[in-house]
């Protein structure tokens, strides 16, 4: 007659192991959920531009600075920057201080590098981000050159963002039925180019 051997009983291990390994999972688990947390995410992209890449001629940039009455008080948003000569001259030349605000990161990264070349990047702020959406509370000037309807869409923004008596100015293009304090042609590149000046009004 045949004997039957008894199957092997498997070992468990002892609950002191068990308990061990779920700590050390737990552990592990935590330190991963920190990392995460402490992890930034990554940027969200940003659209394309709203306007084809036109910088100011010299002149124009001059004649901003001078209807806007620059001066080493004041803080200078450009609204689309472009490589931020309006803003490096405003800091270089009449002792601002700047925020130049662009979409497009190749534009920042050409602003950047302009204002570190001119000695005044320390004196200059660099923002890779929508105008529509950036904080422009701090500015005592905003200089523009957008397009017709940018500057309409803008408009509400700069009338409730900017505190009152903060000054605007646009190359070339008005905002509709919000008549300008002041407006001045110059002749550039051989055509009559319009600049407007308004301040934002008392609410």
């Amino acid at each position: 007659m045949k004997s039957c051997k008894k199957s092997a009983t498997p070992r468990l291990p002892p609950m002191k192991s068990v308990a061990c390994m779920i700590a050390a999972a737990l552990t592990v688990l935590g330190a991963c959920i920190a990392h995460a947390q402490q992890t930034p995410a990554a940027p969200r992209a940003l659209r394309a531009p709203d306007v084809r890449y036109d910088p100011s001629a010299p002149e124009v940039v001059q004649a901003m600075l001078r209807l806007a009455r620059v001066n080493a008080r004041d803080v200078v948003y450009d609204l689309g920057c472009g490589d931020g000569r309006i803003v490096i001259a405003a800091v270089k030349e009449r002792g601002a201080r700047g925020v130049c605000v662009d979409i497009d990161p190749r534009r920042i990264a050409e602003s950047r590098e302009n204002a570190r070349a001119a000695g005044v990047a320390d004196r200059i702020e660099f923002r890779n981000e929508d105008l529509f959406a950036t904080e422009i509370g701090a500015a005592t000037v905003v200089m523009l050159f957008l397009y017709p309807d940018l500057n309409l869409k803008l408009r509400p923004r700069l009338l409730s963002g900017l505190k009152p008596g903060t000054r605007v100015v646009s190359h070339w293009h008005d905002m509709g039925d919000w008549k300008p304090l002041e407006t001045v042609r110059v002749v550039s590149e051989g055509r009559a180019r319009s600049i407007y000046f308004w301040t934002i009004p008392q609410r």
